[in-house]
């Protein structure tokens, strides 16, 4: 993905790795994280680095999925954002505009089709 990476975040290890793997595997470059803090100073180091931003909503300590989608939506308004919750999908007003929320447990084509779209469709009006 010439355009930058796919920042993931989620505090569980073995579906972070899963959908890292995944995402790799169809293409994608990424940056796999486990808080909303390292997400957010990742980002803040290297932002013209992230492309996409795809989180779950609890993520343990510290700043929550909503938190980090609009940080990283100051920096850059039009940033593909997709949600992944097993039990945040109710709150989803919360999230950002134009944003996806994808429930667990979810296939990894769901995701994949999900950032093909926003990608394909960032800054078309």
């Amino acid at each position: 993905m010439p355009l930058g990476s796919v920042l993931i975040v989620d505090d569980e290890s073995m579906i972070l790795l899963d959908v890292e793997n995944s995402l790799r595997e169809a293409g994608f470059e990424v940056i796999a994280v486990l808080k909303g803090l390292e997400a957010i100073a990742t980002f803040d180091r290297e932002p013209e680095r992230v492309a996409a931003l795809l989180t779950d909503i609890r993520l343990g300590e510290g700043p929550t999925g909503w938190d980090v989608a609009r940080h990283l939506r100051g920096a850059n308004p039009t940033m593909p954002v997709i949600y992944m919750s097993g039990d945040g999908a109710d709150d989803w007003p919360s999230g950002v505009p134009n944003s996806l929320m994808i429930t667990k447990p979810f296939v990894m084509p769901q995701i994949i089709t999900g950032l093909a779209t926003l990608l394909n469709t960032q800054g078309v009006d």
